[in-house]
């Protein structure tokens, strides 16, 4: 059994924000399997759950506020009894390039307060995660992180998320070193 996260802020206010592209990646995952995301309160998370070539994976959406997220992976990751080793997190990052993808098996949480949660509930920086380069801004870092795309960065973002099914599909049936090979 697989988990995959999508890491985000809850809420219609933040839905389109550049710090939503990791509830975006697993929207798009969800949907091209015709699933739905439920609310799960006890364990804080939308949760959803699809069939990867006969692999069962389950993909959440905290529900909690970024900077807690990792409460909410760690209830789903003790519910469902997943290792951490199967476990992928999607993000937002800043230091990337707008729309470019980084996979890496582990590291610190490059100031990024949603791994800072997950790294401090699950007790490791060896996490797995896909990391989506909203770039920087000129503006006020809350500013830029919790404002919308615009329509050429939008253009950008779509086509990443385009790939999500089939990097989760990947993430199932691949060595997570031929996933960083085919992503990176």
């Amino acid at each position: 059994m697989k988990l995959i996260v999508g890491l985000g802020n809850p809420g219609k206010k933040y839905q389109k924000t550049r710090h939503n592209v990791g509830f975006m990646f697993v929207d798009q995952v969800v949907e091209s399997y015709n699933e739905k995301f439920k609310l799960d309160k006890a364990r804080l998370a939308e949760i959803a759950e699809v069939n990867i070539n006969g692999e069962k994976v389950i993909i959440i959406k905290p529900q909690t506020y970024m900077n807690l997220s990792g409460n909410a992976v760690s209830l789903v990751k003790s519910f469902y009894k997943i290792n951490i080793e199967d476990i992928l997190i999607v993000y937002d990052d800043l230091d990337l390039d707008l729309a470019r993808i980084k996979i890496k098996p582990s590291g610190s949480s490059g100031g990024h307060n949603g791994i800072k949660s997950l790294i401090s509930s699950l007790g490791t920086q060896d996490i797995k995660r896909v990391r989506i380069g909203i770039s920087k801004g000129n503006t006020d870092t809350i500013d830029y992180v919790l404002g919308n795309f615009n329509k050429v960065e939008k253009k950008e973002i779509d086509m990443v998320i385009e790939l999500a099914p089939s990097i989760a599909r990947d993430f199932v049936e691949l060595s997570f070193d031929a996933l960083m090979n085919k992503y990176n």
